[in-house]
Formats: structure tokens, sequence, C-alpha cells
């Protein structure tokens, strides 16, 4: 018994929106949880800032001498 593949085709596509519509129905019953409060209230990124600066003055200074 042979199959064509134009039946190959139809089964292929069939497949393809199946897989489409069952990641839709699951993706629209998870409800997402908030996102977390951010960890840093910022002094690391000011304390990082000052040693880059820092370091910059450092290399300019030792490049003027």
């Amino acid at each position: 018994m042979a199959v064509s593949s134009a039946s190959y085709r139809v089964v292929a596509f069939l497949g393809l929106i199946f897989a489409a519509l069952m990641t839709v129905a699951s993706s629209s019953s998870q409800v997402t949880a908030p996102a977390p409060a951010p960890t840093s209230d910022g002094t690391s990124i000011d304390q990082a800032i000052a040693y880059v600066l820092m370091f910059v003055a450092l290399v300019l200074t030792y490049i003027i001498h």
C-alpha cells in the first residue's frame, strides 16, 4: 500500500497546527508571578562607578608624569 507524499504533508501540517494549539492552550492557563524586587539599592553601582573613575584618574596621572 503506497502512501502519497501529499498525505505526509497533510499529516505534518495537522501536527504543526495541533502543536501550536497546545502551546497556546498551555500558555494561557499559566499565571505568571510578578517580577522579583531588585536586589541592588544602587550603592553597589555607585561604588563601581567610583572605582572606575579612580582607576582612570590613576592611569591619567601615571601618563602625565
